[in-house]
């Protein structure tokens, strides 16, 4: 009798690839407590879309309610005012500089900002919540898409679009973590906080190089980050996990250096947060 000579790959058994298979709550555990073992399993049975867009949402749930808590806050309402009128008036002390408009034209116009800020507080809420949602969809979407793209050609990693997005997605746990600290500094300091960095803490101003730096010095991005290089690695096969660390902590600090140059030529970038 003739023997097969083209055999076929050993498959799993079901008993198998019911033990790799991973619920969603034990990616949860297992992105903090062995990342490296769970985008490993998650590699092997593949993508779900649970993988990112449970994270994301938490994320944008968790956001949204820690929005309204401080704007609910007076005295953190009032460090957010103050803030954002210091910009108003850094930029029309520069207009009057140059004779664009006279001293009592720019106390006149800061005037009017301030009552609108305080009559329009529950309108920009709601604009917040909106924003909030679009900025967090389109963002992920965005930078999943230049990571695989950088991962894919660049290091020449074997793994999809779905798979980018599971490598970014889940490690946003650590963002939710992020906020909920955020929160908490902010209503035990009575201070508005945007991040958690050192630069932060320390009221850097993020238009010097050295305030920029210093917001980069955060140990929940470093974590995130970290997780998320780990996670391509995994997903994207490769055995090299130190390349990934490189190409993802090069695009984050060299995307964030970029727009921080943009910014000292084009003033209005701050507005964005750049």
């Amino acid at each position: 009798m003739e023997e097969t000579t083209n055999q076929e790959a050993p498959k799993m058994s079901q008993a198998e690839e019911e033990e790799l298979e991973l619920s969603h709550t034990d990616k949860l555990v297992g992105v903090f407590s062995e990342p490296g073992n769970t985008f490993a399993k998650m590699a092997k049975t593949g993508p779900k879309t649970t993988d990112w867009i449970i994270p994301i949402l938490v994320v944008i749930v968790v956001a949204i309610l820690s929005n309204i808590v401080m704007m609910s806050n007076p005295v953190i309402k009032l460090s957010i005012q103050e803030k954002q009128m210091a910009q108003f008036e850094k930029q029309m002390d520069e207009a009057v500089a140059k004779g664009q408009m006279t001293e009592a034209q720019k106390e006149e116009q800061l005037d009017t900002i301030r009552e609108r800020m305080d009559q329009g507080m529950g309108t920009n809420i709601i604009f917040s919540v909106i924003g909030i949602v679009l900025f967090t969809f389109i963002s992920f979407f965005v930078v999943s898409g230049v990571f695989y793209l950088f991962t894919k050609f660049a290091l020449k990693g074997a793994g999809t679009y779905k798979e980018a997005m599971s490598a970014y997605g889940l490690p946003h746990y650590v963002i939710v973590i992020q906020v909920i600290v955020m929160v908490i500094a902010a209503l035990v300091m009575n201070k508005f906080f945007s991040g958690l960095s050192v630069g932060e803490f320390m009221d850097a101003d993020k238009s010097t190089i050295t305030g920029f730096l210093l917001n980069k010095v955060d140990v929940f991005s470093i974590w995130f980050y970290s997780l998320v290089s780990i996670g391509y690695a995994k997903m994207f096969k490769s055995e090299d996990t130190g390349k990934y660390f490189a190409l993802i902590f090069g695009i984050w600090i060299g995307f964030g250096l970029l727009m921080f140059l943009l910014a000292q030529a084009l003033p209005f970038l701050k507005w964005f947060g750049f």
